[in-house]
């Protein structure tokens, strides 16, 4: 059942989103070679601990950090650990606050230092991807028309679309309906309403779409060891239009 947000809800879920959106964009400077994955935990779960928000993926099923590290060929959920980042990596950090019975995430991708011509497309056309899905979050509009966009564009683009993992309904639970899927035919699935919240996280790789996953039962990679991007906000819908309330400055 897809559950439409009050106002109070809603404004509980900016809050959080504020501050999601404040953590990303203090990694934008923190990200560099020479720090370890572990670091960037620590800073996310710092950053919000010190507006006293909780870092909602922390014990979620059992998973034991406070946001997903995810490098170069991980599709998502990837471990923080002591691995250093090297100049030319490329990092997703996925991130997910909890204010007062209230969630917001958002995951961005980073290039370390100088990245390659291959990984600067990617991080581009990917993060394009997630505003194509965000136009057409509109009232009247069905959940397969942004997956449809997404995809369109991605593939025109050379790249492919992730099917594995998609994004969600989000509110008082992480994870709600409706599904958001990033590929499919249009026109499908439930009609966007005014107070729905749910986010759009395309995750794009470089080769092929398939995904494996490690013995920790959590990390996903690229099937062909590739590398893969992903961009997430929670948007909430309103007459005006989409209100991505997890973006930066």
């Amino acid at each position: 059942m897809i559950v439409l947000k009050s106002k109070h809800e809603i404004h509980l879920m900016k809050e959080a989103g504020k501050v999601v959106a404040g953590c990303h964009e203090g990694l934008r400077t923190f990200i560099r070679p020479g720090i370890t994955t572990m670091e960037i935990d620590a800073f996310v779960e710092s950053f919000m601990r010190k507006y006293n928000m909780e870092p909602a993926q922390k014990g979620y099923k059992g998973y034991p950090y406070a946001s997903c590290t995810s490098l170069n060929d991980v599709v998502c959920h990837g471990f923080p650990s002591d691995q250093v980042l090297q100049e030319g990596d490329i990092i997703t950090v996925d991130m997910v606050a909890l204010h007062k019975g209230l969630h917001a995430d958002s995951a961005w991708s980073y290039a370390v230092g100088e990245v390659s011509p291959v990984a600067k497309k990617l991080l581009e056309v990917t993060e394009a991807a997630l505003y194509k899905g965000i136009e057409v979050s509109v009232i009247g509009n069905q959940i397969s028309d942004i997956g449809h966009a997404i995809q369109t564009y991605v593939e025109a683009e050379g790249l492919s679309v992730v099917r594995d993992y998609i994004g969600h309904g989000i509110g008082r639970q992480m994870h709600e309906s409706p599904e958001v899927l990033h590929f499919g035919p249009p026109h499908r699935g439930a009609r966007i309403k005014k107070g729905m919240a749910f986010t759009i996280e395309p995750m794009v790789n470089v080769g092929t779409y398939e995904c494996t996953l490690d013995d920790d039962g959590w990390t996903a990679r690229t099937a062909d060891g590739q590398l893969s991007t992903q961009y997430e906000h929670t948007l909430v819908i309103t007459e005006n239009g989409p209100d991505i309330i997890t973006a930066q400055n």
